[in-house]
């Protein structure tokens, strides 16, 4: 393991809970890999032979329709793992993975991580506990979708984007954020800006910037608090040693 390896472990939630005896068998295994903007992690029906310990990145986890429509389900960051498909009994996913947030993540080989998960020990009750709070997160967002409004749901996509960055900043094209929500780019923009117009966000040229997270906080719905609850339930702050 690279020493850019070394230092990222401990930007993941995941691995960073692990006590040094269980985290070691990974470690010597783990390479540090550049995530820019955009980029396919995994295609629907496609093997997954790594999977990823985001650091500095953010993934989102979309669901493709057979005509190119799609729309995020979730969004991974430092706080969880991309490729729970392979430790939940499956070769392959049926959704998409793109890179919403550009940065770093730490990648394995699939078959290292279910050495370690077969052993039933204290990784294994980990990724389960993770894979728990991913489920709230995707049935928060089918439930927001259907009945909040687009400024509701904006909010909550930028909240569960902030906990995962190390600043309030984020780079993101309103194309992009409507492609994430399932709408029109001009429905994002009419949203945007009566954020930008509360002084809650400012926005220019692709780059958001938080003014006012208690506000976003307070304009958002439900949906947010309840994922973020379920994921401060589930998974430790810290490394338990």
């Amino acid at each position: 393991m690279s020493m850019n390896s070394a230092a990222a472990w401990m930007e993941n939630r995941l691995l960073a809970a692990l006590t040094d005896a269980d985290r070691a068998p990974l470690m010597s295994q783990l390479e540090t890999v550049d995530l820019p903007l955009g980029k396919v992690l995994y295609e629907s029906g496609s093997k997954l032979p790594h999977v990823y310990f985001p650091s500095t990145s953010i993934v989102s986890l979309l669901y493709v329709l057979e005509n190119g429509a799609s729309a995020e389900i979730a969004v991974v960051g430092n706080e969880g793992i991309l490729g729970i498909s392979r430790f939940m009994g499956g070769e392959s996913t049926t959704i998409r993975a793109v890179v919403q947030s550009g940065g770093t993540a730490l990648r394995l080989a699939a078959n290292i991580l279910m050495q370690e998960f077969n052993r039933a020990g204290p990784v294994m009750h980990l990724l389960l506990r993770y894979t728990q709070a991913l489920i709230t997160q995707m049935a928060q967002t089918a439930v927001c979708n259907r009945h909040h409004s687009l400024d509701q749901q904006l909010c909550r996509w930028l909240l569960l984007s902030l906990d995962r960055l190390q600043s309030n900043q984020l780079v993101m094209t309103q194309e992009l954020i409507a492609s994430m929500l399932g709408v029109r780019r001009e429905s994002v923009t009419e949203a945007a800006g009566r954020l930008h117009r509360a002084g809650i966000i400012n926005y220019q040229r692709g780059h958001i910037t938080v003014l006012d997270r208690p506000q976003l906080e307070r304009r958002s719905c439900e949906c947010y608090g309840v994922v973020k609850k379920e994921y401060d339930r589930l998974l430790p702050a810290k490394r338990a040693n």
